[in-house]
């Protein structure tokens, strides 16, 4: 019971957050915003950015499949800002994170 609770909890989490995923409305408006907005959605482009190429991958094989259309990186997104924010956002990523952990045994 408490398993199917933490994923249905994760499964909501991930679609309450990509209603920020690159390409949205919601990401263009604030992409459009002042440095510090763009940094924060460049951080946030950044950490998803691994998930997201698998889904862009399966969006241009099968484009029907998904009811909306995605983006790796922010169009509009232009400035430097955006630019750093992503960087460090895709060298914090939590599945990049994953795969450095040193192992035991």
């Amino acid at each position: 019971m408490k398993r199917a609770a933490t994923i249905t909890l994760l499964l909501a989490l991930g679609l309450a957050l990509s209603a920020c995923a690159a390409g949205s409305a919601e990401s263009e408006h604030a992409a459009s915003g002042g440095i510090l907005s763009q940094l924060a959605l460049g951080f946030w482009h950044g950490l998803i950015a691994p998930v997201m190429l698998i889904v862009e991958i399966i969006d241009h094989f099968a484009p029907h499949l998904l009811p909306w259309s995605v983006r790796f990186y922010e169009a509009r997104g232009t400035g430097v800002a955006y630019d750093v924010g992503f960087y460090i956002g895709l060298a914090g990523s939590p599945v990049l994170i994953w795969t450095r952990r040193p192992r035991r045994g």
